[in-house]
């Protein structure tokens, strides 16, 4: 079993800058993939931003795509997402996934933490 936990969100205004943070814990990191998405009232979740285990691989959806960094640190078994000229329509609840090679879709989450943009 995988645990997650995310931290680094709030409130700022469009134009700032956050970063957040997801540790893992329960099998070692290096095994996992990561990912970021966000889900704001009323919409669907969204797939954000993903990394793959061996730190080659990035995605980014094209709303965020030159605007968003993710990275992972493996000795710190944590993944970041910075997120750089934010703009009102990226408020949501941004939740930390993981997966293994062996897994469909993404079996574990975090809690959420909620990022709010103000215009």
């Amino acid at each position: 079993q995988v645990q997650l936990v995310e931290s680094g969100g709030g409130l700022v205004q469009a134009g700032g800058s956050l970063r957040l943070s997801c540790t893992a814990s329960g099998r070692p990191f290096s095994s996992l993939n990561m990912a970021w998405f966000r889900q704001a009232p009323g919409n669907e979740r969204e797939r954000v931003s993903t990394i793959s285990r061996a730190n080659d691989f990035t995605y980014y959806a094209a709303s965020v795509e030159g605007r968003f960094t993710i990275s992972r640190d493996n000795a710190k078994n944590t993944v970041y997402l910075q997120m750089n000229s934010l703009k009102p329509e990226d408020t949501a609840v941004y939740y930390c996934a993981a997966r293994t090679e062996y897994d469909d879709g993404h079996p574990y989450w975090g809690q959420g933490t909620q990022v709010t943009v103000s215009s």
